[in-house]
């Protein structure tokens, strides 16, 4: 069943400006290489940045995070390395399925990854293992610099609380209400997700959200 989006009264884009007044640029995503910020993005699943930037360390502390040294290591030795992420069996599986993946499509080659077209990427990337929308969209948006809108928690929570969506508007849905709302610009994407996540963390939490101080609220 189609969820009813509810519009609110600010558009996206006065939202977008009263966030960027409140926090200012944000310069995301952190990583030096597109395979970096695609490896961040697997990693990121189900915890927080700072254990991600833990375990990246460790990995260009070895010399490893480039596609042919980390699909030639054993499973177990990359687990030991992003051990701070969480999950790190888990994770280690699909980072070498993202491998096979890259390996088969591209030949290990991130810039095959980069080049190709948009909306068949996705797919592809959305038939690996372990790779679902968010991830997906993280990669195409952080990596390959493709106007894709990544939606997470954080979106869902704040834009619901704020009556712009229904709280169980599911993930395709929520990216389309921003997506045709908004310039189609990836560095506008790339800034607004970041800045939602800021807001998330510093206002609009899961618990004892502070809306008193909400950027977001009339002044």
């Amino acid at each position: 069943m189609v969820q009813t989006m509810k519009i609110g009264r600010r558009d996206l884009m006065a939202v977008y400006d009263r966030l960027h007044r409140a926090f200012g640029p944000q310069g995301w995503w952190p990583g030096e290489t597109p395979f970096e910020v695609a490896v961040g993005a697997i990693l990121t699943q189900n915890t927080n940045w700072g254990n991600v930037e833990k375990a990246l360390a460790n990995l260009k502390g070895a010399g490893l995070l480039t596609p042919r040294r980390m699909a030639a290591m054993e499973p177990r030795r990359l687990a030991a390395l992003i051990r701070p992420a969480g999950f790190f069996n888990l994770k280690a599986e699909r980072i070498g399925c993202f491998l096979r993946y890259l390996a088969k499509r591209h030949g290990l080659r991130m810039e095959g990854l980069l080049t190709a077209d948009p909306g068949r990427l996705r797919r592809e990337l959305l038939e690996v293992r372990g790779i679902g929308p968010e991830t997906a969209d993280s990669i195409l948006l952080y990596a390959a610099g493709h106007p894709f809108f990544v939606v997470d928690g954080y979106t869902r929570r704040i834009f619901s609380r704020h009556g712009f969506v229904d709280h169980d508007v599911s993930y395709d849905h929520l990216q389309e209400f921003f997506t045709r709302r908004l310039p189609e610009k990836a560095a506008l994407f790339n800034e607004f997700h970041a800045l939602i996540v800021t807001l998330g963390k510093q206002f609009c939490r899961p618990r004892s959200p502070r809306c008193e101080a909400c950027p977001l609220d009339p002044p």
